[in-house]
């Protein structure tokens, strides 16, 4: 015979500190993102907001160092930065920590265009027309710009003898 399990108990700010420190110990986390993880087991949401503005005064929990820290990682895994913006809004990241955090990266973004496009084309074969539309989606889906693929794809083909 089976037990039902039983829901655990609404936690109040104690416990709900307790939890976003433990999520905060392992990364960072937007506001958001915590707010969503904690919601469901606050007891009261002026409770959740509470520990969150806490978390916040004390610089345990910080978009800033989120945003930064999420642009740096995923740019380093060859995304580009249309994708990136769509991700940081989906974190709850404002549009103007957005942009200082692209500030603050230093990125050159036709550069990754251009490594990411070498990278795949090298999996593609020769270079050919089929291969140059394959890369174009490619490169878009990773997020970026229609002057970036075509300055990757320049650079691809002049380096190909076709």
């Amino acid at each position: 015979m089976q037990t039902k399990k039983q829901k655990p108990e609404p936690l109040e700010r104690s416990g709900l500190k307790h939890a976003a420190v433990d999520l905060l110990s392992r990364r960072d986390y937007s506001r958001r993102e915590l707010w969503r993880k904690l919601s469901p087991k606050a007891a009261s949401s002026d409770d959740l907001e509470h520990v969150l503005d806490e978390l916040a005064e004390n610089n345990w929990q910080s978009d800033e160092r989120f945003a930064s820290m999420f642009l740096r990682s995923r740019a380093g895994r060859g995304l580009g930065p249309l994708r990136l913006r769509q991700e940081l809004r989906e974190k709850g990241i404002s549009d103007g920590l957005i942009e200082w955090a692209f500030e603050e990266s230093e990125q050159d973004w036709y550069d990754m265009a251009v490594e990411v496009a070498r990278k795949k084309a090298q999996s593609l074969g020769s270079y050919s027309p089929e291969v140059k539309a394959k890369l174009w989606r490619f490169l878009s889906y990773r997020g970026f710009n229609s002057d970036q693929i075509q300055h990757a794809l320049d650079d691809v083909s002049s380096g190909v003898s076709c």
